[in-house]
């Protein structure tokens, strides 16, 4: 037995030991597809990140207006969940309840401006056209009677030279149908980002490396914050101009009070040719009811943007970035011409977006 099992083990060895049959090596010819340069494939990477880039351009001006109704959307959001943050500090409710708050406060504010106040402003508005024209057509026969030349305006070239201006890359959103969905979606994009920020915060965060995702919520964060005090600020600007001029405009007897004062309110939100425009506005309206009621509709207005100015935008500027005057017109003037109407209304909160990733940015290079 012991015999027969050394006997076995010696030929497992002895089998073991026996070399395998040679095997015949093929060895394999690059294909006509095969880049086997180092450099060639380099500059191809580099190539195919161009094109990409260029790619992701190209869609980004295609879709830039569903890009830009996002953000406003998002701008939006930050308004309600900046007063859903204020109404937390009166009240402990759930977020939930406080958002309704919100929403139906913003929504009886709108069926009361309509209800008490839609058909007086709807006929105000109704003779602005004409009593803007009217005074126009004066300063221009007053030109020609000094002899600056023949000046002649109408409407219809007046509204073909201010589309000009503002771009048609946002051209549907002109029309009154366009502008009406464009507001539909964008306020409800803006109550369903505003319902769960976190979640899409989250999301987006998810598509980032990990190395990059502590960074991005800090960025996130004081973006929120940022727009959020902004946007207060803006509201805040533009509900001291519009009650302030509507209140000035009835007291003085200045015509199309309503009106003036609800157009200064909306047009606050367009720091520097916002206040420029209802300005004019205001002033040509003031003339058309005569001398004292042009130089009272001039003092009104300074009164007002200096309040603004001097009160509200200091005040809101030390609680968010300081964006120097000449860069948010700079922006405005340019995003008004790429982008049309809302670049111009969005140039403001983008530029301030951007420059809180930038010192961000600067902060982790100093901090490295």
């Amino acid at each position: 037995m012991a015999a027969t099992t050394r006997k076995t083990s010696a030929t497992r060895a002895k089998a073991s030991t026996t070399p395998a049959p040679p095997v015949e090596e093929h060895r394999e010819a690059p294909g006509p597809t095969e880049i086997r340069s180092q450099l060639v494939r380099t500059e191809l990477l580099k190539a195919g990140v161009w094109l990409g880039l260029a790619l992701l351009i190209g869609v980004c001006i295609v879709l830039i207006q569903p890009i830009l109704l996002i953000f406003a959307a998002i701008v939006v959001a930050a308004i309600l969940d900046g007063g859903t943050r204020l109404i937390g500090r009166i009240l402990p409710i759930g977020r939930g309840w406080r958002l309704l708050i919100v929403c139906l406060s913003l929504v009886a504010f709108l069926v009361w401006t309509v209800m008490f106040a839609g058909s007086q402003i709807a006929d105000q508005a109704a003779t602005l056209q004409k009593v803007v024209m009217g005074q126009v057509e004066r300063i221009a026969a007053w030109a020609s009677a000094h002899g600056m030349g023949d000046v002649q305006f109408d409407t219809k070239t007046i509204t073909e030279n201010i589309a000009g201006t503002v771009g048609r890359v946002t051209a549907a959103v002109g029309t009154v149908l366009g502008a009406l969905t464009s507001l539909v979606m964008v306020v409800v994009l803006g109550i369903f980002i505003a319902i769960e920020p976190r979640l899409y915060e989250r999301g987006v965060a998810w598509m980032l490396p990990m190395k990059s995702r502590e960074n991005f919520y800090i960025t996130t964060a004081r973006m929120g914050f940022t727009l959020r005090r902004l946007m207060a600020g803006r509201l805040l600007g533009m509900i001291v101009e519009g009650i302030g001029t509507w209140l000035a405009c009835l007291a003085v007897g200045i015509p199309m009070a309503a009106l003036m004062g609800l157009l200064t309110g909306l047009l606050a939100f367009i720091p520097n040719i916002g206040a420029i425009v209802s300005g004019v506005l205001l002033v040509l309206v003031g003339f058309s009811a005569g001398t004292d009621a042009g130089l009272w509709a001039i003092a009104i207005y300074f009164i007002v943007q200096t309040v603004d100015g001097y009160l509200i935008v200091p005040m809101v500027a030390k609680q968010t970035v300081d964006l120097a005057p000449a860069l948010v017109l700079g922006a405005q003037i340019l995003f008004g011409a790429l982008l049309g109407i809302m670049g111009l209304f969005l140039a403001d909160p983008i530029v301030a977006m951007i420059k809180v990733a930038l010192e961000r940015e600067a902060e982790r290079n100093a901090g490295t």
